[in-house]
């Protein structure tokens, strides 16, 4: 076995290339592992890993392996080799790589602090929880080893959220830069959602329009500006309280200011662009892209711009006082609403159903009651515009008012979108199409929510951490894109790929007092996710043996749910 593993590192075309420098004074030595390789009949060198952090004991043993490459008998009488599992190398590595290749890490700088935040990135798309479970993720892989991070604890991370949140837009810029360079791209996304808080004690939080569902929490408010394929831009947190249309201006901002972009197609959901937004736009010589709403839809019908008949399968377009006007009518859309209101219907119907057993059964109860709670169920499901609850002798009766439900079905499956680009230079089936692009927004958000970043920030508090912890979800997804395009043709997920990674570890060598760390060569499903991401793992890595620990214990509570969730339930039959 030890003859084996020296073999592995002792490759006999590889030597090690070691130079001095003196600089005010001081020596410096730089230690690079490089090989010999043919080409067209001439001999060329490459290099393979920088060595010169390693310990001068792990160097002169490496010397030592490779002078003897071709007799290695001269190493067997070395007795004292030990060989023990190394930390997880695998998921780290790769995401570095793939950051590396995007320009993150460019981005994010390689001081202190970019490297902190680049492994929140890293951490964030491993195992998603607060930065105490952060550090407690680097105990296991090998973070400081591959990122070259000295010792930190959360008190760190905590801290870097703010640093994250002082330059988000310099980080920002030079994604940017470094993605479009002098050709920017004229058209952009943008919609907003709201994620829901646990307490009542971060900055932004407050109580609105939510769209998680969750009753009795507060949130805050999120939006997110892509560009045309998808790829975060910015994103931005505001008060949970905040109305869409009041997002807008920021990121127009943030595209004439921090970008400098002078050609925007700007695409928003319907009901975020209205008038002010739009003057807004023309200021800057903007173009738009929105839909209207329903009422608006309703108030052109009425006024002539265009009539009910046209709405068909195809699409119809009508210009009138310089705005363009595509609408179509979908078939499958408005069969599905037309089901969604039968069964509200039958819902109602149930409810009632059920009230009336109850009166019949209990002669104290009131009738009243019954139907202000049958009335408020059917506001809940908007339909208190079509029935009416009549009582007849203590039975609840429901009347369908039929015109009325015929008259607002007329527009089930109609949109209508409004642009101002002229006619003659993008046609209407492409400023459909580029309306319908929205949906790439959504799909962001869907994983920053559903999927497994979990942008909801129970752990942080200050407008700068909730800033620069949304950040990171932003910076994540950029991650998370990349290697689902990788990926995409194998029947594995994102977060499925990242764990079988995170289960390659490396192999520490020990040879007397000198220890060095082996990269084992990944086989099965690891090889063929870093072979698919174009990523290949170094022979060695450096072994700087730096302790990274939290400085709160587990809570015995928090010990005893992970131990319920971990352990299987066992039947009592």
């Amino acid at each position: 076995m030890t003859i084996e593993l020296l073999l592995v590192i002792c490759i006999a075309t590889m030597y090690i290339d070691t130079s001095k420098s003196v600089q005010r004074g001081k020596t410096y030595y730089r230690h690079l592992l490089r090989e010999n390789y043919r080409e067209d009949g001439k001999i060329k060198h490459r290099t393979l890993v920088n060595l010169s952090s390693l310990p001068d004991k792990v160097i002169a043993a490496m010397k030592l392996a490779l002078k003897h490459k071709d007799d290695l008998s001269a190493l067997v009488n070395v007795t004292n080799i030990e060989t023990a599992q190394g930390m997880r190398i695998g998921a780290v590595f790769c995401l570095q790589a793939i950051a590396v290749r995007l320009g993150l890490v460019k981005a994010l700088g390689t001081d202190r602090q970019g490297k902190l935040a680049l492994w929140q990135v890293l951490a964030r798309l491993i195992d998603q929880g607060s930065r105490l479970s952060a550090v407690r993720l680097a105990e296991r892989h090998g973070v400081c080893d591959i990122l070259g991070l000295d010792r930190f604890h959360e008190d760190h991370l905590y801290a870097n959220l703010s640093w994250l949140s002082e330059n988000q837009e310099m980080i920002e810029k030079r994604l940017f830069k470094q993605r479009y360079g002098a050709a920017p791209p004229k058209l952009f996304l943008y919609d907003v959602t709201s994620s829901y808080l646990e307490g009542t004690c971060n900055a932004f939080g407050a109580f609105g329009y939510n769209r998680d569902g969750k009753k009795g929490k507060q949130q805050i408010v999120v939006g997110l500006l892509v560009d045309s394929e998808g790829v975060p831009v910015s994103v931005r947190v505001f008060e949970g309280n905040t109305q869409d249309v009041k997002t807008v201006g920021d990121q127009i901002s943030a595209l004439v200011k921090r970008f400098g972009v002078e050609e925007v197609i700007f695409v928003g959901d319907r009901g975020m662009l209205k008038q002010p937004q739009l003057n807004l736009l023309e200021d800057h010589r903007f173009h738009y892209i929105t839909a209207i709403t329903k009422t608006h839809i309703r108030k052109l019908l009425k006024d002539g711009v265009f009539q009910m008949e046209l709405f068909d399968e195809d699409l119809g377009e009508i210009e009138s006082e310089g705005v363009r006007y595509v609408f179509r009518r979908n078939p499958q859309r408005a069969e599905e609403i037309s089901m969604n209101r039968g069964d509200k219907l039958k819902n109602l119907q149930r409810l009632l159903d059920q009230k009336n057993v109850y009166l019949a059964g209990h002669g104290r109860s009131k009738a009243e009651i019954a139907v202000k709670k049958v009335m408020a169920y059917a506001h809940k499901l908007k339909l208190q515009d079509w029935i009416e609850v009549n009582v007849d002798e203590r039975r609840l009766t429901l009347h369908f008012n039929r015109q009325t439900c015929d008259e607002a079905s007329r527009l089930d499956g109609c949109y209508v979108i409004k642009t101002d680009l002229p006619t003659g230079d993008v046609p209407a089936g492409m400023i459909h199409d580029r309306y319908k692009d929205l949906a790439q927004v959504e799909w962001a958000f869907r994983t920053f929510k559903q999927g497994h970043l979990d942008i909801h920030p129970t752990f942080v508090q200050t407008e700068a951490s909730t800033q620069g912890h949304v950040f990171v979800i932003m910076l994540a997804y950029l991650l998370e894109r990349e290697l689902y395009r990788c990926w995409q043709d194998m029947d594995i997920t994102v977060a499925e790929g990242i764990d079988e990674l995170g289960s390659l570890r490396g192999v520490e060598i020990t040879i007397g007092d000198v220890t060095c760390q082996k990269v084992p060569r990944p086989v099965g499903l690891s090889e063929k996710l870093l072979l698919a991401a174009g990523v290949r793992l170094p022979d060695v890595l450096p072994l700087r043996q730096i302790h990274v620990a939290t400085r709160k214990k587990l809570t015995d509570g928090r010990k005893r749910k992970r131990h319920q969730r971990l352990t299987p339930k066992i039947s009592q039959n």
